[in-house]
């Protein structure tokens, strides 16, 4: 029987770009999307999005907002579920580092925002989404105020 699994993303904006991983493992292998994974047994949803950041990219953030969950069904080719995750999004700002893939993570960069947008068949199928989500966030509610406190 396949169970939800919760996983953690981590949303890092910096000027008009985001940091993405490029994943190694299915369900997205190969395709960008933004560093996350599973929440570990006592872990908070912030410190598990900060954890899967530094392990996957080196870099340090500060998370400071959550943002609307969603489910990624893994499926194989005739329909038969594989994976069930309900990803969970946190809006983080760059603390400092520089991008280097590891753990999971085939490769590690910044984006522009409007690559995601320009060539959606080289990134994981909800990005774009949870971008212009985080852009709405922050353009209706500036980060200005203290981070997500576990």
């Amino acid at each position: 029987m396949i169970r939800p699994v919760a996983a953690a993303l981590a949303v890092v904006l910096r000027a008009n770009r985001i940091l993405l991983v490029q994943r190694r493992n299915p369900p997205d292998a190969m395709l960008w999307g933004c560093p996350g994974g599973k929440i570990e047994t006592g872990e908070t949803i912030a410190s598990a999005a900060l954890r899967e950041l530094l392990e996957e990219t080196g870099v340090v953030a500060e998370a400071v907002r959550l943002l609307t969950p969603f489910d990624l069904l893994y499926r194989r080719a005739d329909g038969l579920l594989l994976g069930h995750y309900v990803l969970l999004p946190v809006l983080c700002v760059f603390c400092g580092g520089r991008p280097s893939a590891a753990s999971d993570a085939h490769d590690a960069s910044w984006f522009d925002l409007g690559a995601v947008a320009g060539e959606p068949h080289r990134f994981s199928p909800r990005l774009g989404t949870l971008i212009t989500q985080a852009l709405r966030r922050v353009e209706h509610d500036p980060i200005d105020h203290a981070p997500l406190v576990d």
